[in-house]
């Protein structure tokens, strides 16, 4: 059974950080890509953040020089580090793999007041 179970989110000033955390189980963690995505109130979800099995990253222009997503292979851990947080950052934030199919967590949610 897959499961990903997202932490970390919360309520910050704008100019903060926060660090997102994903925990995966049931997959070849170290053989998956790993994605974070976030969905906004009225929007459509979109790519935040990836990170291939090799540790190459890829990033949404949005989000280029603040956020940094890095994994723990040892742990099947997934991180996302966001600094510089702006208001337009507050969604619910999803960690997505795809093992056979896709899977997402559960979501955590992330407020920045201005």
């Amino acid at each position: 059974q897959v499961q990903l179970v997202e932490s970390g989110g919360g309520l910050v000033q704008a100019g903060g950080s926060l660090r997102l955390s994903c925990t995966a189980s049931g997959i070849m963690f170290s053989q998956n890509r790993m994605d974070w995505y976030r969905q906004a109130p009225g929007k459509q979800r979109e790519l935040v953040a990836v990170i291939r099995a090799g540790g190459t990253t890829v990033y949404a222009d949005s989000v280029k020089g603040r956020f940094t997503i890095s994994r723990d292979n040892t742990k099947s851990t997934v991180y996302l580090q966001m600094s510089s947080l702006k208001p337009e950052d507050t969604a619910v934030y999803y960690c997505h793999t795809l093992w056979t199919r896709d899977y997402w967590g559960q979501g955590t949610q992330v407020t920045v007041s201005s």
